[in-house]
């Protein structure tokens, strides 16, 4: 090694070298001055010959053109492009001959460099090796009646065998600076606009086609392929290498880029353009992994207006084609494909979350009704994700029309029934356990982007779920539930309730559902049939009361389905539900009732019932009334037909209706009444007495009135020698007329076995009792073996009492009177 160095090292020190060293820079200096001297000459040659040169360069492109060009100055550049020979155009402008109509310059550029083949400008030929373009703006124009200012190129003319033979002029090379190219197509309603900071394209002919790879770095002011819904990538910088071919025989340039930069993404795409007279379909296919915020700000204002409502979190991979006509108006067709896998979809109503899919946007899902928003669809298929907690599967979804979205599909669903406690902005219900299980087909309008009215059918299965109705204060455990939702009605079967001691079996029917849900929920009308082993009424006075004035305030940074828990309440309130009860044995208090049946409607907080009829002590009643709440009372009213109910059993489960002056252990005996009815209950369901006002008519058989106290002191000083401890009646009989505290007691007639007494005045349950008590003092213990007719003639006979029942002190007093007086 070290003696091929030291032989190098000689060589160089040789006088051999040196002199080779010497001719080699004498031939070095020789050709410079000889490229000077060339330059010179060309220099001298542009001078001497540039009247020539520019005439030529005129006629060469007034050959070709149909319009106005216009040259402010020439310039040959001293060895810039050498061997080349660089001619400098100054203010180039190009006008077609119908300027003065449109009013858009074909090109007009600062300045235009074009380097020339020496050899054949020599033959005194052009051919143009290089084209330069710096600060230019290229308008290409075409009108609505389909005219175009690129018509300013004339039309090839038919060439001669001898022609065909010769090379025609070729442009070799072109480069692009600070050039703002327009192209403006009415007939279309197409509008691109790009500022080229920079293009550089090399192309190589074969025959008549030629191909290119392409560098262009340009900003995209505009990308409308229908201005009336604005540009693609509007505002993005673009930057990248185009490898484009162009076909004579087919008259088409195919495109093809990788790794384009839009903006701060890349795109791989594939483009074709037919440029023939008869046809200029072109074709856009884009591949892509995007976030979907920088996607949807790539489409037309009207989509990314619509795709901006929604969101996803991680990029996704999509497919982009566009397919149209440059000279047809509208949008071309456009068709995205992406797939999501284990991302977060935000929407304007909530947010999935682990969610995956396939989507599709087309705006040509019908292929008959063109490429326009109403015929455009989004369509999801294989849908999986949580909503707001919730699991769904979607296997396929469609919105379609964008201008009145609307989507349909199949959701399925299986999850615990907790889940739900976090859909509504307002509580309504709050589930504690259970599980949930739906299949169905649902159908919704999307209005500002948000579901709007969502129509299902299918099946909904809730089992042993424990629950709360918050507005109500109701409570239900281990409930099962199954809805099953039709074009005709909504069915609601198998509801086992359990509420405390109360067991509740339930199923009903709301027709029309789907309609009248939305649109009129005041009409709505739910028939349930319950069944009930075993209620207590009391426990179930809270579902009528109205919910408080005063509501929480809700966040408003959690508006999430408004539409859907506002509806819900709205409809709970307004609908009226038709309840055809059976109870096998319903407590109210102290009565208890047995073989219980009743039709009942609940129309928004007001209870009514109808054909009611249930056992009671010992006999029966028939009954119908309503039932409203009214600040912390229940206002009823009620018509009752009493028949043959044990008298004592009777009064006591109505706590004796608050009469203090016997208990019902003094009586006995069957008590037949007819009763029309208003008054109060208390928040707790108990009778407020004084509060009733109505008429009351009442009849007691196989009466007695047992150790009354009054009657036993007055008795066994007056009769001595009569029962007065068991008073048994023949007639006990009366027409009352109630006024809230006081009674108007008129006609009410006692046949005993001690006394007859006729009663006539004011009974009060507090102050100002006031009664007339008429008593014959014949002894009438064997009036009962007499007919009817009989007893009248001799109930009067003998001496008789005229005594006054009057209130002393809020104690009942006796004393001698007649009424009136």
């Amino acid at each position: 090694m070290k003696e091929t160095l030291l032989q190098i090292k000689t060589f160089f020190q040789s006088q051999r070298f040196k002199r080779y060293a010497k001719r080699l820079g004498f031939a070095f200096l020789g050709l410079i001055a000889l490229l000077l001297l060339a330059s010179g000459g060309l220099s001298i040659y542009f001078n001497q010959n540039k009247k020539e040169i520019i005439a030529k360069i005129n006629d060469k492109i007034n050959e070709n053109i149909n319009g106005q060009f216009h040259v402010g100055d020439f310039h040959y550049k001293f060895l810039t492009g050498f061997p080349n020979f660089t001619l400098a155009l100054k203010d180039v402008e190009i006008r077609d001959n119908q300027w003065n109509i449109h009013k858009h310059t074909l090109l007009k550029a600062d300045e235009i460099e074009a380097r020339l083949n020496i050899w054949s400008l020599l033959k005194q030929e052009i051919n143009i090796h290089k084209i330069l373009i710096n600060d230019a703006d290229i308008y290409i124009y075409k009108a609505e009646n389909g005219y175009s200012n690129v018509n300013i190129f004339k039309p090839k003319k038919k060439k001669t065998k001898s022609e065909k033979e010769k090379t025609e002029t070729t442009i070799e090379n072109v480069n692009l600076n600070d050039v703002h190219i327009t192209i403006d197509n009415q007939l279309g309603h197409k509008l691109f606009d790009f500022e080229v900071a920079n293009l550089q394209s090399k192309v190589e002919y074969e025959n008549n086609n030629w191909r290119t790879n392409l560098y262009l770095k340009t900003k995209i002011n505009s990308l409308a392929f229908n201005t009336v819904h604005g540009s693609f990538a509007k505002s993005k910088d673009l930057e990248g290498n185009f490898d484009i071919a162009y076909s004579e025989e087919k008259q088409k340039i195919n495109i093809e880029t990788q790794k384009l930069k839009i903006g701060s993404d890349a795109f791989d795409i594939k483009a074709f353009f037919d440029i023939g007279k008869n046809s200029s379909l072109f074709g856009i296919n884009i591949d892509t992994k995007i976030l979907w915020r920088n996607a949807s700000n790539l489409l037309s204002a009207n989509i990314t207006f619509k795709l901006n409502q929604f969101d996803l979190k991680k990029p996704i991979k999509v497919n982009c084609s566009l397919l149209g006509d440059l000279n047809a108006q509208g949008d071309p067709k456009i068709v995205v494909q992406a797939l999501i896998k284990n991302n977060e979809l935000s929407i304007p109503d909530g947010l999935f979350t682990n969610c995956s899919f396939r989507g599709i946007f087309t705006n040509n899902f019908k292929p008959q009704n063109g490429f326009n928003d109403p015929n455009s669809a989004i369509i999801l298929t294989r849908f999986t994700g949580d909503y707001e907690n919730i699991p769904l599967t979607i296997p396929q979804a469609v919105i379609n029309n964008l201008e009145k979205p609307i989507a349909t599909g199949l959701v399925n669903a299986d999850f615990d029934a907790a889940k739900l406690n976090g859909m509504a902005n307002e509580k309504i219900l709050h589930f504690e356990s259970g599980h949930v299980r739906a299949n169905l087909k649902f159908q919704f309008d999307i209005v500002d982007l948000y579901i709007n009215k969502p129509r299902v059918l299918g099946n909904v299965d809730i089992d042993k779920t424990t629950f709360d109705y918050i507005p109500k204060n109701i409570r239900a455990e281990k409930t099962d539930v199954k809805l099953s939702f039709t074009e005709q009605a909504l069915y609601i079967q198998k509801i086992a309730y359990k509420h405390k001691k109360n067991i509740i079996q339930i199923d009903g029917r709301i027709d029309n559902f789907l309609n009248l849900y939305y649109d009129a929920p005041e009409k709505m009308v739910v028939n349930w049939n319950i069944y009930c082993p075993n209620i207590d009424v009391k426990q179930f006075l809270g579902v009528l009361k109205r919910n408080p004035a005063q509501r929480p305030v809700q966040k408003k940074a959690t508006q999430k389905n408004v539409n859907f828990s506002n509806q819900l309440k709205s409809v709970i309130e307004k609908c009226t539900a038709v309840i055809n009860l059976k109870a096998d044995k319903i407590n109210y208090g102290k009565l208890t009732a047995t073989n219980t049946r009743a039709t009942l409607q609940m129309l928004n907080s007001k209870l009514l019932l109808k054909n009611g009829n249930l056992q009671t002590s010992g006999g029966s009643i028939n009954f119908s009334g309503a039932i409203e709440p009214n600040g912390n009372h229940y206002v009823f009213s009620s018509m009752a037909q009493v028949n043959r109910v044990d008298i004592a059993s009777f009064l006591k489960s109505f706590n004796n209706f608050g009469i203090t002056s016997f208990s019902p252990k003094n009586l006995r005996g069957k008590l037949s009444s007819n009763a029309n009815v208003t008054g109060l209950m208390s928040s707790k369901g108990d009778l407020i007495v004084n509060s009733m006002r109505g008429k009351l008519n009442f009849k007691v058989t196989q009466g007695a009135l047992l150790h009354f106290e009054p009657i036993e002191k007055i008795g066994k000083l007056a009769f001595p020698l009569r029962d007065v401890e068991n008073i048994t009646f023949s007639d006990l009989s009366g027409d009352l007329n109630l006024r809230g505290e006081q009674v108007d007691v008129k006609n009410l007639t006692i046949s005993s076995s001690v006394l007859n007494f006729d009663i006539e005045g004011i009974y009060s349950f507090g102050r100002g009792t006031n009664l007339a008590l008429t008593i014959p003092l014949r002894n009438s213990k064997n009036d009962a073996q007499l007919s009817q007719s009989e007893r009248d003639a001799v109930r009067d006979r003998g001496i008789v009492l005229h005594l006054l029942a009057v209130d002393d002190n809020g104690k009942m007093k006796i004393k001698w009177g007649k009424k009136g007086k």
